[in-house]
């Protein structure tokens, strides 16, 4: 990654601009056998979709804070990259309430609708279907996400000593965020296409740094697992070798 990096926005772009087709985040669901491998072309393209979404469609811009109450899941880091193109704040299992928008998954539906500015809502289903039907006070993100452009350039630059990221009630601002991410990909050995298996939750910067983050800043890639309690010790062991993965964090 490049040392003038100073935002993940920046490094999603270096890594871009170094690899596209190399896996950036193959995510499993062991709940459902769910396996969804995104290159950082593919992952590239969801973000800038959705950072259109959020500047576009939803006026959102630097400053706004968004409520994010969705698991560790592909899409999930989608926003987390999206916002931090944009400029906008996440606040990872915020409050609704005080947020100027809302993301939220089907087990927070309820708790969303606290939100009185935009709300949008992800099935969290395989291929990222949409809902049967949209869920009421929110837009469907399936819905909304695919007629957004393809290429993302924000109104306003980002600044990127401004608050980016609310989890674990330590706010942190974007170069914040690639620093600590670069510490912590040298602490668990991340170098250029190490392949980190993670099954640590969103809820805490430890399950973000090692599900996303330090990845990302080390020019590696991650394989994230939702629900890995439910595979046995056997199954993962053969996922860690199919996968090629070199480091574990569950």
């Amino acid at each position: 990654m490049n040392a003038s990096d100073r935002t993940p926005a920046d490094l999603l772009r270096s890594a871009l601009a170094a690899d596209p087709a190399r896996p950036l985040v193959t995510f499993y669901d062991d709940a459902t056998g769910e396996r969804v491998e995104l290159s950082v072309a593919t992952f590239a393209n969801w973000v800038a979709k959705t950072a259109n979404l959020l500047q576009g469609e939803l006026s959102a811009e630097p400053g706004d804070r968004l409520a994010l109450l969705l698991p560790a899941h592909w899409q999930t880091a989608v926003w987390l990259l999206a916002c931090s193109s944009v400029g906008v704040t996440v606040e990872v299992g915020g409050d609704p309430a005080d947020a100027d928008l809302v993301v939220a998954g089907p087990d927070t539906l309820e708790a969303g609708l606290a939100c009185s500015g935009e709300r949008i809502a992800l099935s969290l289903a395989p291929l990222g279907r949409r809902f049967p039907a949209v869920p009421a006070g929110y837009a469907d993100y399936a819905v909304e996400v695919p007629s957004q452009g393809d290429r993302f350039t924000p109104f306003m630059p980002v600044d990127p000593g401004a608050p980016a990221l609310v989890v674990d009630g330590t706010e942190r601002g974007g170069a914040q965020i690639v620093e600590q991410a670069r510490a912590d990909a040298e602490a668990l050995g991340l170098t250029p296409g190490s392949r980190l298996l993670s099954g640590l939750g969103y809820g805490e910067w430890k399950g973000l740094s090692t599900g996303l983050y330090a990845p990302l800043a080390a020019g590696g890639s991650v394989v994230l697992c939702r629900n890995l309690d439910q595979l046995s010790p056997e199954s993962l062991a053969k996922r860690v070798e199919s996968e090629r993965v070199t480091v574990t964090a569950v």
